[in-house]
């Protein structure tokens, strides 16, 4: 796969969560984190998303907002 964006994290889906219309794809990386993506549930089926096949999650953003307390 090639595309543009630079951000691209390879990992092991986790678990799925699907609810009516959007899932919540949790994909582990190498290292033990986790990124949570919510994508529509047609997303999960014509991608053949399933817990235990690898994924990418692909991030593209215009910024990235941080907050301490």
């Amino acid at each position: 796969m090639k595309i543009s964006a630079r951000n691209q994290f390879t990992g092991i889906v986790k678990a799925i969560d699907e609810g009516a219309v959007n899932a919540e794809i949790l994909i582990e990386l190498a290292d033990g984190l986790v990124i949570a993506s919510v994508i529509t549930l047609g997303a999960v089926r014509s991608l053949g998303i399933e817990v235990g096949k690898p994924a990418t999650a692909i991030i593209k953003a215009s910024n990235v907002m941080v907050g301490v307390e």
